[in-house]
């Protein structure tokens, strides 16, 4: 008897112990339960209020970060001026189309990029007008340089002659600063500003291309090397292979003591005229 009352003390003493034990867990799994859900919802407020920061207040503050590509000529101020971005403009004040296409409208300007990165950077790219060639007018009581792009747009002056290797353009009169030469000028233009890339050394031997009006329409081109006295007629347009058949045919006269006044590729095959003599 008394063994089997030890048993049945042991027993009740045991399952006592197991009771609490399992009394301390859950209390502790609670508490830990409730630390996480407090966690959960403070991670909610913060990432809340930082949605709430960068969707709904950044991009109405003022740009953090302007990035702009300067030009010769145009400094950053004048170009933010121009572009009318100030220190006030922010992501959703500003139209990236509409500062584009102002850009654009600018004499010295090619192109322009306009990007807005959200929610509070913007950068502009700019891609000056470059000359394809050049014409003489009058300044005052000298003349000076104006410079026409490939697109056929004057954009540019300049005083001294020396400053640029550039063929000189005549033939047309009281060119001015803004102003477009006739489209179907355009296609010599953009030519010249690619041989000016390609073959420097060719459009180096031309001094000066004069523009001559057809009877009808179009244009001639008349062009005067620059190591010879021949003139060369040549259509509106303006290749290597061109310029090279030129130059070879200026070779051939070369030594001759009967130079041609002109020479005329219009047909792809060279024809000339030998110059009268005087009497």
């Amino acid at each position: 008897m008394a063994s089997e009352f030890s048993y049945a003390s042991d027993t009740v003493f045991t399952g006592a112990s197991s009771s609490g034990n399992f009394g301390k867990k859950a209390k502790s799994s609670f508490k830990i339960e409730k630390n996480l859900k407090r966690l959960i919802i403070i991670a909610a407020v913060i990432f809340a209020a930082e949605l709430i920061w960068l969707f709904g207040v950044t991009p109405f503050v003022p740009f953090s970060t302007v990035e702009v590509q300067e030009i010769t000529g145009l400094n950053r101020n004048e170009i933010l001026s121009f572009a009318n971005l100030d220190e006030n403009s922010s992501f959703v004040s500003t139209n990236a189309k509409k500062v584009q296409e102002k850009l654009t409208s600018h004499i010295l300007v090619d192109s322009a990029t306009v990007i807005k990165r959200f929610p509070d950077k913007l950068s502009v790219f700019i891609t000056p007008r470059q000359a394809a060639a050049v014409t003489l007018v009058n300044n005052g009581s000298k003349q000076a340089l104006l410079f026409v792009d490939k697109r056929g747009v004057f954009f540019k002056r300049g005083d001294d002659l020396k400053e640029t290797t550039l063929p000189i353009l005549s033939g047309f009169e009281n060119p001015k600063l803004g102003m477009h030469l006739p489209s179907g000028l355009v296609p010599l233009v953009d030519s010249l500003f690619e041989l000016s890339r390609s073959s420097p050394e060719l459009l180096s031997a031309i001094s000066e291309i004069r523009i001559e009006q057809k009877d009808w329409e179009g244009f001639d081109i008349i062009l005067y090397p620059v190591h010879s006295s021949i003139m060369v007629r040549m259509e509106n347009n303006l290749t290597e292979d061109g310029l090279r058949y030129m130059l070879l045919m200026l070779d051939v006269f070369k030594d001759s003591s009967e130079k041609p006044a002109e020479i005329d590729l219009r047909s792809g095959m060279g024809s000339y005229r030998v110059r009268e003599k005087s009497l």
